[in-house]
């Protein structure tokens, strides 16, 4: 039997991810540098609404509150030896949420990077990795996790060591890069490049795109590339809700409802079937995007670079780190709504 997130992209022509995690929860009183993780046992009412607010809003697949649950990661917080119960809870929390529900909704369980450098460049060996990672999975699918999703990535090394993990469990994967330096990730690799990465990885994923980043514009710029070079592939567009700054010192990201709204829409016609929100995407952006793609018809034609920055604001940079192309840098704008 096929798992349930490629069941339901047999029937349907998209699905809707959910928003952010860490925008949320900070408005329910997370502190900065307060593991999020911790909350899943500390604080599980808080989770269970995060999760509920984006099955309200219409989410077809929500993320768990596991970004940070690797061993590595909670080592900051000297959780590392709880990293098995917090990512089994998150999932359970999701789980039991999307079980009252009267929709099917996928659970995806979030894998952030381990915050730790791979070798070559790093100390950290692909073995330990994906030790980490496989630690991490198997809480999350024992939690009732539907789905790994591997997200944020920005080298090719831990992507691998993500899908080794996944594979090594026998888990259905997903997985987004952060494409946030000109066109390419942190770590340099282009949407060209990814799509010949994620066509070998261990664990082939279910589908695989683009998470987080600069902005709207420049992460649909991404997906037309991963579009062009891996063309059938189910393409994933999760962008932040606009550009962030810091408002009585507290980050405010500029992007409205009816402007994501926008950005569902373009991201449909680029190529994507799975389309959410990332940093700043609270549960109306969610509930906007659902709506423009259920009463938007497809635009019968892939938007061009233009088209984005005139609905979307300017791209951060000229090229894309891939095509050498892009349009002339302008003063960022948005739509009226």
């Amino acid at each position: 039997m096929t798992d349930i997130l490629s069941r339901l992209l047999e029937t349907r022509p998209w699905l809707v991810a959910d928003g952010a995690t860490g925008t949320n929860l900070f408005a329910m009183g997370l502190e900065a540098g307060e593991a999020p993780e911790l909350w899943n046992t500390d604080k599980p009412e808080r989770i269970r609404a995060l999760y509920q607010g984006f099955i309200d809003a219409g989410s077809d697949l929500i993320l768990t509150n596991s970004f940070g649950g690797t061993r590595a990661r909670l080592k900051l917080h000297q959780a590392q030896d709880r990293a098995y119960e917090l990512n089994r809870v998150a999932a359970e929390i999701a789980r039991d949420c999307v079980d009252r529900s009267r929709r099917t909704v996928v659970v995806a369980g979030s894998m952030g990077p381990t915050g730790e450098l791979l070798e070559p460049v790093g100390p950290l060996t692909h073995d330990a990795a994906v030790e980490m990672f496989e630690e991490q999975a198997r809480g999350l699918l024992d939690g009732g996790a539907d789905v790994l999703w591997a997200e944020t990535i920005s080298s090719e090394e831990e992507m691998r060591a993500a899908s080794d993990a996944a594979a090594r469990v026998g888990a259905p994967f997903c997985a987004t890069m952060s494409f946030d330096s000109a066109g390419r990730t942190m770590m340099g690799v282009t949407s060209t490049g990814y799509a010949g990465i994620a066509a070998g990885l261990a664990a082939k994923p279910i589908a695989f795109g683009a998470n987080c980043g600069v902005g709207a514009s420049d992460l649909l710029r991404t997906v037309l590339g991963l579009s062009k070079a891996a063309p059938g592939s189910v393409l994933i567009a999760k962008a932040n809700a606009g550009i962030p700054s810091y408002q009585d010192g507290i980050i405010v990201y500029s992007g409205t409802p009816e402007l994501m709204a926008d950005y569902a829409i373009l991201a449909r016609d680029a190529g994507a079937r799975i389309i959410g929100g990332c940093c700043g995407s609270k549960p109306e952006h969610v509930a906007a995007m659902r709506e423009a793609l259920e009463t938007k018809p497809p635009g019968g034609r892939r938007p061009g670079l233009d088209e984005i920055a005139a609905r979307l604001g300017a791209f951060s940079s000229t090229d894309d780190g891939a095509s050498g192309e892009g349009p002339p840098k302008r003063e960022r704008r948005r739509r009226r709504g």
